[in-house]
This record gives C-alpha cells, sequence and structure tokens, in this order.
C-alpha cells in the first residue's frame, strides 16, 4: 500500500515509520528497501486478499489521479471483507492496474465486485504481448473511424487471459517512457472492449492524457456505454441438439450366381487326353 494513517493523516511511506491501515485499524510498517517502490505492509496478514505489490509502472498511473481517489477502501456486505480499489473517482469508477498475471477466477471476481469498472494491463510485462500484438494487427485489425477499430479473431492479438473480460481492458505497450514508434503504437493506449458480435471484437487507441482526463471528468463510462451501444447485435448461438447415436445398418447376406464361360476343352476317352472343342 501507498498510504497509511499517521496521526490520522494519509502518509506515505518513509524509513522506520509505523502506522496504522485505512481500512481495518491494523499496525503498518514501512518497507523503505532498494528492489521495491517503498511501501506500507500489514504485520500480520493484508485486510485485502486481492493485494500484490506494486510496481513503479503501477505507483506512476496511480499519480495520475487525486490523492483522495487512490487506495478506497469498499467493504464487502455479504462477506465482510474490504477490498482496496486503486483508484475509485467520486463518479463510482474504479480503475484497477494489473502488472503481474492474474488468475481469471480473481479478474471475474473483482469484476463482479466493482461494477462500473476499467482494467489497465501493463503491455512490457511480456514481450510477445506486444509482438503478437503487431503480427496480428496488421491481418485482423481493420481501421473504422474516430479511432475505433474492427478486431477478427481478437485471440491472436491479445492475451487468452483478458478476452472474455466484461469490462473494457486497455492494454499500455508503452510503458513508463515515451517509445521511438513511428505509428505511434506503443505510446498509445488500447482499449478491447466487451461484447463480441460473432468473431469480431471492437478496439479503440487514444493517447494516455485522452484516458486520464475523461476519468478525471467522469466522461469515461458515458463514452464506453456509447460504444457499447453502437455494437451490432451479437449472432444468436445455434440450438444444441442432443446427440444421438446411429443405428448401424442392418446387413444381408446376398448370393450372386456367376455365369461362367464354357471351356474350349473337352475330355476324349478314347485318346484318352483333352482335346479342343469342337465348334459347329
Amino acid at each position: 500500500m501507498r498510504f497509511a494513517l499517521v496521526e490520522s493523516k494519509k502518509v506515505e511511506a518513509s524509513p522506520g515509520a509505523v502506522g496504522m491501515c485505512p481500512g481495518c485499524g491494523q499496525p503498518m510498517v514501512a518497507k523503505c528497501g532498494l528492489q521495491r517502490v517503498h511501501h506500507w505492509a500489514h504485520r500480520r496478514m493484508a485486510c485485502d486478499p486481492w493485494w500484490e505489490p506494486e510496481t513503479e509502472w503501477h505507483r506512476t498511473w496511480k499519480n495520475n489521479f487525486p490523492t483522495d481517489w487512490q487506495e478506497v477502501f469498499l467493504p464487502d456486505e455479504r462477506t465482510g471483507e474490504k477490498h482496496i480499489a486503486d483508484v475509485r473517482t467520486p463518479h463510482g469508477l474504479v480503475v484497477e492496474f494489473q502488472h503481474s498475471h492474474i488468475d481469471p477466477h480473481e479478474r471475474t471476481t473483482r469484476e463482479r465486485f466493482y461494477q462500473d469498472m476499467v482494467w489497465v494491463v501493463d503491455g512490457k510485462r511480456l514481450k510477445s504481448d506486444y509482438l503478437r500484438f503487431i503480427k496480428g494487427g496488421k491481418n485482423y485489425i481493420q481501421s473504422l473511424h474516430n479511432g475505433m477499430h474492427n478486431v477478427y479473431n481478437p485471440n491472436r492479438c491479445f492475451p487468452k487471459g483478458w478476452l472474455n473480460s466484461t469490462v473494457p481492458v486497455i492494454f499500455d505497450f508503452g510503458g513508463l517512457e515515451t517509445v521511438d514508434d513511428k505509428k505511434g503504437r506503443r505510446n498509445s493506449l488500447c482499449c478491447l472492449f466487451p461484447g463480441r458480435f460473432g468473431n469480431h471484437a471492437r478496439l479503440a487507441a487514444f493517447p494516455r492524457e485522452v484516458f486520464v482526463n475523461s476519468v478525471i471528468s467522469g466522461q469515461w463510462s458515458e463514452g464506453v456505454r456509447r460504444v457499447l451501444d453502437k455494437l451490432p447485435q451479437a449472432e444468436p448461438p445455434m440450438e444444441e441438439i442432443p446427440y444421438q447415436a446411429k443405428e448401424p445398418p442392418v446387413t444381408q447376406k446376398v448370393f450372386v450366381r456367376i455365369k461362367r464361360r464354357p471351356s474350349p476343352y473337352v475330355y476324349d476317352h478314347r485318346k484318352g487326353k483333352l482335346v479342343r472343342r469342337k465348334r459347329f
């Protein structure tokens, strides 16, 4: 976690500092090593089972938004668990930044819990992700208008673990630094929208500033709704017909008489040998 309560104020971690968790009230200690970014950690067990260590990429993205919007505790009324949203706006939108691999069940659980949310995924975690996107985009991505694209067979362009997401997934292939990219692909965000029509999906590309400004202004959720409303209707699934084993055909023995030509030879008893048959 980035913040802890010190004298009832949200304070970042510093060497030797001691604070309290804003969500559960448990004591926290400052972790200020050289390998990871400075952060707070629970002395015992984290109150959020979804919590994971942050990276510099993670922290930099969160800094695009006001401090009060970061690390917002949201209790689960059914189970009593408390989950920490990376960013939650006053409009109710949750932005989750994901660098490491995430289990599909956990991804689905988060989407069901937060509902109005968007993922921002680190596209530089695996080198093969960006290569897949570039290679697949040449044959499967068709430009439409206003920054929108039609993606045929999205599984050839994007990691499999994000294809079934029920909320928008934004892939950040550029990372923290501006990349020298002539076409500007790595310096733009690629948003894969939920919903499929046949083997097609919708993709939008836009600068990072556009995404940040739309989230801060509260226009992001409304823009997503407009995009989803314009999507073609998905093809109705084919009716499943229960499998029925076919009975093997009944076989019958058929006897066919074959007429054979008579032999051109005949046995001559007087001569005691075969002789050619005479023709009349």
